[in-house]
């Protein structure tokens, strides 16, 4: 038998576990890769736009994580246009002022092209983004938030766009779903790169929405669906195939990275190259925000010899940049600001790596 009941099973091991074939004498302990366009007729799948059992494994494991049903989609920005594109024309949208550039920009151009209105909020006052909230058709929420890491009061948040009659997209792309689980806070729908902690290896590009098991969280996913499949958004069968295989080790990959974050943000918190470190206690994000400028944050980050300068994160590799160096991020992002994806190095190295680079810039 393979396992299909979860319930009792922990994460750890239902990232292993789940998204298998049936346990059978002789049978392949991992499921195949589907290279097909085409299928016969008269079947449950007529066109591999569609559908492809390739995606199966994946969604299973993600949708149990999030505890709803998963849909992969070509890339991150593919997933969140597919739920954006659920508003109606004109509509209201809350959203951060720090998120995911490309969601920024993304809102940017619907708003500027009249398919939206949107209102922008700072998503850690919870009291700023209620009363914004009136009228709304749509909140979309980042906790922690790209690359401020701002904490949003999820639940709070999300009950009060329900009382208004607005429906919450929540992008659950850095804590992932072994930290935070927004569909069990009342979301209606949650978005992930999968590229980033879900994949972990920095070599291929997906996205992926969930939403939970009730009767609109259904209808929300047919939608999207739709969308994806009329849109062509569809991931290919060798990338999710390797998504499967990197999410066995998200477990492993969240905690090792999350203890080496934490030390880091300790680690540089005095040193006089710092002037501020943002860290929410937990994920492997950490921000510093350091002296002399931009030129200084620059400088740091050419410095580093193990640390990949890059502009990803979510790798089993650590990641840093300056995120203002890119002209889609916002300007109330610091320019001194830089962003550290801590990976599964030892920490002790890392540190020593960031430590003489920082040093490199004292006054």
């Amino acid at each position: 038998m393979s396992v299909q009941d979860s319930a009792g099973l922990s994460p750890s091991t239902r990232v292993v576990s789940l998204g298998r074939p049936a346990h059978q004498p002789g049978a392949a302990v991992n499921p195949s890769v589907t290279f097909t366009s085409t299928y016969l007729a008269d079947g449950d799948v007529s066109y591999a736009r569609v559908d492809n059992p390739s995606w199966s494994g994946l969604e299973a494991v993600l949708g149990d994580l999030e505890g709803g049903r998963a849909l992969a989609f070509a890339s991150g920005m593919a997933a969140i246009s597919a739920v954006l594109a659920q508003v109606p024309h004109g509509g209201v949208v809350v959203a951060p002022h720090h998120a995911y550039s490309g969601t920024t920009g993304l809102l940017d151009d619907l708003a500027n092209s009249g398919a939206i209105q949107l209102r922008r909020v700072d998503i850690s006052d919870t009291s700023e983004v209620v009363a914004a909230l009136d009228g709304a058709d749509a909140l979309v929420a980042e906790s922690p938030t790209n690359p401020m890491l701002e904490v949003a009061d999820l639940p709070t948040l999300i009950e009060a766009a329900h009382e208004r009659g607005a429906w919450v997209m929540c992008d659950n792309t850095f804590a992932t779903p072994l930290l935070q689980q927004p569909l069990s806070m009342g979301a209606d729908v949650v978005v992930h790169s999968v590229t980033k902690y879900l994949a972990g290896h920095s070599d291929l590009v997906m996205g992926a929405t969930v939403t939970p098991k009730t009767e609109s969280g259904e209808r929300f996913g047919e939608q999207l669906h739709t969308h994806r499949s009329s849109r062509g958004a569809i991931p290919g069968p060798m990338e999710t195939w390797l998504a499967l295989r990197g999410i066995r080790t998200l477990s492993l990959r969240v905690e090792r990275a999350g203890e080496n974050a934490q030390a880091i943000a300790a680690g540089v918190a005095d040193h006089p190259a710092v002037t501020r470190v943002r860290y929410p206690g937990f994920g492997a994000i950490v921000g510093i925000e350091v002296i002399g400028g931009a030129a200084g944050a620059e400088s740091v980050c050419a410095a580093t010899s193990l640390w990949t300068h890059s502009t990803s994160l979510g790798g089993v590799e650590s990641q840093i940049e300056r995120r203002r160096r890119h002209a889609a991020e916002v300007h109330t992002v610091p320019e001194e600001l830089i962003r550290l994806s801590v990976g599964i190095e030892s920490a002790d190295d890392l540190l020593r790596d960031l430590i003489a680079a920082l040093d490199a810039i004292q006054p």
